[in-house]
């Protein structure tokens, strides 16, 4: 077992009320700057890494509960096809960028290259070191073009990574999250930091670094990433022009309902 160095004061809870509180003001906040994306049409692309159990997930679905989905999505490619392969690396992930006034958060990346594929031995030592070299410029022409990237790392330690394993193990309604490449990436713990720091070196530039969010603590991790997404944003001078109240409904005397007889009901079986 590795020596857990973690901040003590990481894993110190927060009361539910103050993080619910909390949350729904920073909720609002995101549909604020949802509506100055779409308005102003930025383009953002949102980038979710991490170790596995870290708390990504959760983080999204914060993020995108109160949100249009036509407005932000959120993109987790399976896989790679056998087709997909065979293509230039990034092209995959192209086809998924934003437009104007949209939002992308991708629940992993093209940074699969540098962790799960580097360390399980899915690709080979030329195209890992190709990627190494490509990313930060492929990152950049992003950029230049006009695309928001942002970048997050949540990091875990193995104490509570275990935890979180172990809570997958016990809850059936979590089997899903629990997967034989998650059983591998445990026994891997080191290569996986390795990976890490390396993929770190390469690709932590000032054009789009990367943010590490201390995610021992869940709740704590998700207001402290949100918060700090807002940051990156003047959207608060923007005005949501609010309907004040409903006109009138139009009743059309001319329409006659079929019978409801007709039609095929879901049981009611909570009568």
């Amino acid at each position: 077992m590795i020596k857990d160095n973690s901040d003590p004061s990481v894993g110190k809870k927060i009361k539910k009320r103050v993080y619910e509180k909390e949350l729904a003001r920073l909720q609002i906040e995101l549909i604020k700057l949802q509506a100055w994306v779409k308005q102003n049409g930025e383009k953002v692309v949102v980038i979710f890494e991490g170790r596995d159990a870290a708390g990504k997930g959760g983080a999204i679905k914060r993020i995108t509960e109160r949100l249009n989905p036509r407005v932000c999505r959120v993109v987790a490619l399976p896989a790679p096809t056998e087709r997909e392969k065979t293509q230039w690396y990034f092209q995959r992930y192209v086809d998924h960028l934003p437009a104007a006034g949209e939002i992308v958060l991708l629940d992993r990346s093209w940074y699969n290259r540098a962790g799960v594929e580097r360390v399980m031995g899915f690709c080979t030592e030329e195209e890992y070191i190709e990627f190494m070299r490509s990313c930060p410029e492929f990152e950049r022409m992003l950029v230049r073009s006009g695309i928001r990237v942002i970048k997050y790392w949540f990091s875990v330690s193995d104490i509570e990574q275990e935890k979180r394993f172990q809570d997958r193990l016990d809850d059936i309604t979590k089997y899903w999250k629990l997967s034989p490449m998650d059983i591998e990436s445990r026994n891997r713990w080191v290569d996986y930091s390795k990976a890490k720091d390396i993929m770190f070196a390469h690709t932590d530039i000032k054009q789009v670094p990367w943010y590490v969010v201390d995610a021992d603590n869940k709740k704590k991790a998700r207001l402290n990433c949100i918060s700090h997404l807002l940051s990156q944003f003047d959207y608060h001078g923007l005005v949501i022009k609010k309907i004040k109240e409903l006109p009138e409904r139009e009743i059309g005397q001319s329409y006659i309902r079929p019978p409801i007889s007709d039609q095929n009901f879901v049981p009611d079986n909570y009568s």
